[in-house]
């Protein structure tokens, strides 16, 4: 055989073994692989660039290395899951880094982290003062997690008490300057709707890069042409501001009109208005406040 052949049949194999054998082990990103997973890895990448190279050896005194080294971390894996005590072995454990704003200087030292190191993780997850942190913890494959004190996070929906609406996933109902048809008819929309959607933004479909539609109905689109400035939809808060002004109306006319029971039918009609305001306020994503 061709000494050429046989490299490249045999960096074939390799690639081969790499793909099956990083398939088993399971799939992660790298910023979440133990330090122990990135040793395996390497070794198996340094066998079967061995099995590609050394010609004058069979190719399957590579594989067999290989595969021992690919049984061995997921055996391990299966052991950790059944086991805390071998999780924290083969895993190893969550530290403490900072608790209640006061830094845990021997669990630095035990980390080999310094203090500046320390800080621009910190600073990295939006923590500028060590004082500001309830808990800074190194996580076994290296990272980070920060939970900041409660007066020092941001508010959210349920920390003001305020109900938000469910959130749905966005369609594409346009790509590349094309309708897709699927996107609308998830939303029970066709193209019939959207080309007047288009239309009220004074755009065509063939001018369109990108139309996503939200779980609310609203169409946004990205043009080709960036410098052009495609209105923002104002459908909810046109929505939310002709029901207070009909609300307003209601109120005006009971206190303007001298019939007694048309002065309750219109001042009842305005209550139950300003209810179903409330109750859609979630809805109308934030058009309206104070109602």
């Amino acid at each position: 055989m061709p000494v050429w052949l046989n490299i490249l049949l045999r960096a074939l194999v390799s690639f081969l073994a790499v793909f099956l054998f990083t398939r088993l082990i399971g799939k992660r990103q790298l910023s979440q692989i133990t330090f122990f997973e990135y040793t395996v890895g390497i070794a198996i990448g340094d066998m079967a660039a061995i099995i590609a190279d050394d010609i004058q050896d069979v190719w399957y005194k590579g594989v067999l290395p290989m595969f021992v080294y690919t049984a061995l971390p997921i055996g391990l894996s299966i052991l950790a899951m059944k086991s805390k005590v071998a999780r924290n072995i083969v895993e190893g454990r969550a530290r403490v880094l900072v608790k209640d704003g006061k830094i845990m200087e021997d669990n630095l030292k035990k980390e080999r982290m310094s203090v500046d190191e320390l800080l621009e993780q910190l600073r990295s997850r939006g923590a500028f003062q060590a004082a500001d942190v309830e808990f800074a913890l190194m996580e076994s494959n290296g990272q980070v997690n920060v939970l900041l004190k409660s007066e020092n996070q941001p508010l959210t929906a349920k920390s003001i008490g305020r109900p938000m609406a469910p959130v749905t996933a966005p369609q594409a109902v346009i790509m590349d300057g094309s309708m897709v048809d699927e996107g609308l008819a998830a939303l029970g929309f066709n193209r019939r709707w959207l080309h007047a959607e288009l239309e009220k933004q004074g755009v065509t479909v063939d001018n369109v890069f990108l139309g996503q539609v939200d779980g609310t109905g609203q169409l946004y689109v990205d043009l080709y042409d960036d410098k052009i400035q495609v209105p923002v939809p104002q459908t909810l808060k046109l929505t939310f501001v002709t029901l207070k002004k009909v609300q307003a109306d209601l109120e005006l006319y009971a206190l303007s009109v001298e019939n007694v029971e048309a002065k309750r039918d219109y001042a009842r009609g305005a209550v139950i208005l300003k209810s179903l305001l409330r109750r859609l306020q979630p809805f109308l994503d934030g058009a309206g406040s104070g109602l």
